[in-house]
């Protein structure tokens, strides 16, 4: 059985035009990654914050069940 061939400019991924490529200078993609790590950093101390108030609440059920 004969596969059918498709059109390659009928391809979703080719109807949207793609931005023009901007070579970056060193310091911008250094400046970039510190961002990115930044963000990374900060998305981390957000779970470890809520993940501190979990096990605060797993001690005061620890300390409800040593005292029966």
């Amino acid at each position: 059985m004969p596969i059918p061939k498709s059109d390659p400019k009928a391809t979703p991924a080719a109807k949207p035009e793609r931005k023009p490529w901007k070579k970056k200078t060193p310091v911008e993609v250094i400046l970039d990654q510190a961002n990115k790590l930044k963000a990374e950093i900060t998305e981390m101390e957000e779970e470890l914050k809520e993940k501190r108030k979990q096990l605060v609440k797993f001690e005061e059920a620890r300390k409800l069940f040593e005292a029966l």
